[in-house]
């Protein structure tokens, strides 16, 4: 009888034991990382596959010693470190010098410095938010955020869009049942805020400029924008209509909001401006704004020759183009003169605006190539070269230092990059970047 209890607590130890065995690991796993008041952890190549797949979210800043922005990012490290431990659903953040510990930064891609990525449930992500410690920490709780917020009230609906801050685009489904956007949620979750409002006041319908429901709201806080669509409530066609908004209107070409272009498959219309901060150029991007909410089927952005000389360069624009220039770009290396349509006159620009589309549309274009190069080609370029290569690229680089001083980066490929950033277009003039090292973020 003896033997049999044993036999049978043994047996039952080993069926439950292969169950809790992992979560004593995790556990064991998680003291090893366990520090006081929610620090910055510093990782080693020998740690560092441990700390990733320990945390369900982890903030990972791939740095340089030497390098000025990472200096000055780790302070604003530091101080988001304490608020997001503090989370219901804690966000860890981890450093690692992956200068020295080039094996990690090659795995991953790190080709200049900082470089951010979040890891959620193992899997990166490029983080391209804001870089300030407050800011910081609004963009990171949207990863752990609900797929689709519920909101029963004006006060609901008013706190949520407070929250959800400027980075992302929010959408807001009013009188919308949850399961018409919970897929798209999900598959968009990087890059949009999504909720239902389920009880809301006439006051809230004139607020948000609707006047019947279902009605699905796509807001850009950052660029004071808005749309609003009616249906059909169909997947293929709520998709198209998210898509299409996760953008705003008329995008200010930045190094930074190029990277939001990388997903979208739809044609760039590229209109290059004078100077972005003028009143004739502001003028001419109301005019864009509206030509675009006509043409979904098109993105539309614009960049300033002052703002950022090199990129407009690369359309064959030089200070004695006659500006404003329109373009379709592919957001590659060819782009699309239209044939009687080069450039932009003072009068009626809204019926040249419609021309230089119909043209394009029409077939009548001269297809062309960046003039001089790629600007993300030029960064690239810069990755995992060896040693001997370096001593021959400053050797060239010392050769050229003139004419470099004198030409910013220039466009041609489209970078990799999930999230959008939230910067509007910049008056002061966009300069290149040292090798390895990436502009710090403000906002």
């Amino acid at each position: 009888m003896k033997n049999y209890i044993l036999f049978l607590s043994i047996s039952i130890f080993l069926l439950l034991a292969p169950a809790s065995l992992p979560s004593i690991a995790v556990a064991e796993t998680k003291q090893q990382f366990a520090v006081d008041g929610g620090k910055v952890l510093e990782l080693v190549e020998s740690n560092f596959d441990a700390a990733i797949s320990t945390f369900d979210y982890i903030l990972v800043d791939f740095y340089a010693p030497w390098c000025g922005h990472c200096k000055r990012l780790a302070p604003q490290l530091d101080k988001a470190a304490r608020v997001l431990a503090e989370l219901k659903q804690p966000i860890s953040i981890a450093k690692i010098d992956a200068d020295k510990y080039k094996r990690v930064g090659s795995k991953y891609g790190i080709d200049g410095y900082p470089t951010l990525k979040i890891f959620m449930h193992g899997v990166p992500t490029d983080y391209y938010g804001p870089r300030k410690a407050d800011l910081l920490v609004r963009f990171l709780m949207k990863f752990v955020a609900p797929d689709v917020a519920i909101l029963n009230s004006d006060s609901a609906i008013s706190d949520f869009v407070e929250e959800a801050g400027t980075s992302f685009p929010i959408f807001i489904g009013f009188g919308l049942n949850e399961s018409a956007i919970s897929q798209f949620a999900v598959k968009y979750k990087k890059r949009a805020w999504f909720s239902v409002a389920k009880d809301f006041s006439d006051k809230t319908m004139e607020f948000y400029d609707f006047d019947k429901v279902p009605a699905l709201v796509a807001r850009h806080p950052n660029y004071d924008e808005q749309s609003i669509f009616y249906g059909p409530f169909e997947e293929k066609f709520i998709e198209d209509y998210i898509k299409q908004s996760l953008l705003p209107a008329a995008l200010p070409i930045t190094e930074e909001t190029l990277r939001l272009l990388k997903d979208d498959e739809r044609k760039i219309i590229l209109t290059i401006l004078e100077d972005e901060t003028d009143e004739r150029s502001k003028g001419l991007v109301k005019l864009l704004k509206a030509a675009a909410s006509a043409n979904r089927d098109f993105v539309f952005v614009f960049v300033g020759f002052k703002q950022w000389q090199g990129f407009a360069e690369s359309f064959e624009v030089s200070k004695k183009t006659k500006l404003p220039k329109m373009v379709v770009w592919d957001g590659d290396e060819e782009y699309f003169s239209v044939v009687g349509s080069d450039s932009i006159e003072d009068e009626d620009q809204g019926s040249q605006i419609t021309r230089f589309i119909q043209g394009y549309k029409d077939g009548n274009v001269i297809q062309k190539r960046i003039s001089s190069g790629s600007f993300m080609g030029f960064i690239n370029s810069m990755i995992g070269i060896g040693s001997v290569t370096i001593i021959v690229f400053v050797v060239a680089v010392v050769m050229m230092i003139q004419s470099l001083k004198e030409e910013p980066l220039t466009v041609g490929t489209r970078d990799e990059g999930d999230y959008p950033s939230s910067s509007t277009s910049q008056p002061e003039a966009r300069q290149p970047l040292r090798s390895g090292e990436k502009q710090d973020k403000e906002d």
